[in-house]
């Protein structure tokens, strides 16, 4: 288990990699994004993206299903308050391999929670080719080490 005082700024995580399907694509955006390029082949062909891509919400669930794989999961987490920023820089298309990248920023002891800290993460996440796709800056809080009894 890994506590608030166990994570360093200028730590970087590289997650493992995550093939995205079109059947994937498809379902995701069925159920919450069903705008044309990300369902049909033909609207999508005629859009700016020429074929069907990832929604960026799918993307960054994808994201963040990696970082708790890696990071939150191991981790004494005790959510988010939120996101600094959410840039999608490249579409995501099936067949596409994605790879997260966390890297610590800041590390905030709470003044009025003393069992608690902030950090914040800068997310990276890229594909195959190593192309950034996504970046986040998202902050979490984060238990400290209980004292030793």
């Amino acid at each position: 288990m890994r506590y608030f005082e166990d994570f360093q700024v200028g730590e970087v995580q590289e997650t493992r990699s995550h093939t995205v399907s079109r059947e994937e694509i498809l379902a995701f955006a069925r159920q919450f994004d069903p705008q044309p390029f990300h369902l049909d082949d033909e609207a999508a062909r005629a859009s700016i993206f020429g074929g069907i891509i990832a929604s960026g919400w799918h993307t960054a669930s994808i994201c963040h299903r990696l970082i708790v794989e890696n990071v939150l999961g191991k981790a004494a987490s005790l959510g988010s308050p939120g996101v600094d920023e959410l840039r999608w820089l490249r579409p995501v298309r099936p067949g596409d391999t994605l790879t997260a990248r966390t890297e610590v920023l800041s590390l905030t002891p709470s003044k009025s929670k003393p069992d608690r800290g902030a950090i914040k993460f800068r997310f990276e996440v890229r594909n195959q080719s190593g192309e950034t796709v996504m970046t986040e800056i998202a902050n979490a809080l984060f238990l400290r080490r209980p004292p030793a009894t």
